[in-house]
């Protein structure tokens, strides 16, 4: 059973604001260590490899394992792991944080993508990889569906819905969200999480276990910037239409401009930029440039 813990924690504080000074009790958003542990069959035997450890907010932990997962194409289902649980042989203070993922038996793991250093921090997840090669983005080119098309009223709505829902973010300021919306702009599915990167894996997870198809005209907004590490994970979901509140990376919009995937940044309550994709855009007047 995946475990419920709070994405938030109550602390006292000394707070001042001229001219007055008081104590009270604040909501802070909530960092633990996650560390992810595979097994899987290999002739005819069973083995154990750590995988990673991610600083993360605690809570939706399988989502963000089953979606990392995919997200690095070391599987392509969730049919490929037959169960997940906590680590029960583990100190006081790792319980609830040592995820163990076991695979079907036969699946074929490569062992070569298991390799790499996958130590990761709450802001950035590629910085662990350690060689050029091992983030390259592999994934097809993002088919473009030539009937569907989004109108700027549709993005522009986006982002009060996203803060709306954001309940811990309400209190803490400190988390940061993913967000699905179909492609009328209704909100489906959201995670939260300190990390950008941990946000996303979650919300891929969650889609995957509740057999929701990401390529079939779907909408994702992510909270922050848009790093290529972020990119990479949408597009190898599939995810055809990519915003964020923040700027994306030149290398972001480099891959987002190869794989056709329309990239959206700096979008505001009357504006936004596309910087990719522009034809997913219905855009009436000028050309966007």
């Amino acid at each position: 059973m995946e475990a419920t813990n709070s994405l938030v924690s109550f602390s006292k504080i000394y707070k001042y604001s001229k001219p007055e000074s008081s104590h009270f009790q604040d909501l802070l958003a909530v960092e633990a260590p996650l560390q992810i542990r595979l097994e899987f069959e290999k002739n005819k035997e069973w083995h154990k490899k750590d995988l990673l450890v991610t600083m993360r907010s605690p809570g939706n932990d399988f989502d963000l394992a089953l979606g990392f997962l995919f997200a690095e194409g070391i599987i392509e289902s969730d049919r490929d792991i037959l169960l997940m649980r906590y680590c029960q042989q583990v100190k006081p203070e790792e319980k609830g944080n040592v995820l163990i993922v076991k695979f079907v038996e036969g699946f074929e793991i490569d062992l070569k993508k298991l390799g790499r250093n996958f130590y990761t921090n709450s802001s950035c997840g590629v910085c662990g990889k350690t060689a050029i090669e091992a983030v390259k983005c592999k994934n097809h080119v993002l088919p473009i569906n030539p009937e569907w098309q989004l109108s700027p009223e549709t993005i522009l709505r986006l982002p009060e819905g996203l803060l709306s829902s954001q309940t811990a973010f309400k209190y803490t300021g400190g988390l940061h969200a993913a967000a699905l919306y179909d492609q009328y702009g209704d909100l489906l599915l959201l995670r939260e999480d300190i990390g950008r990167h941990n946000a996303l894996d979650k919300l891929i997870g969650a889609c995957l276990k509740a057999n929701i198809d990401l390529s079939n005209e779907k909408i994702v907004l992510l909270s922050g910037r848009v790093s290529y590490e972020m990119a990479q994970k949408a597009i190898n979901a599939g995810i055809p239409v990519l915003l964020a509140f923040g700027p994306p990376t030149q290398l972001s919009v480099d891959l987002a401009k190869e794989k056709q995937m329309t990239l959206i940044g700096f979008l505001k309550e009357e504006s936004f930029n596309v910087y990719s994709g522009e034809k997913r855009i219905k855009i009436v007047g000028k050309k966007i440039v």
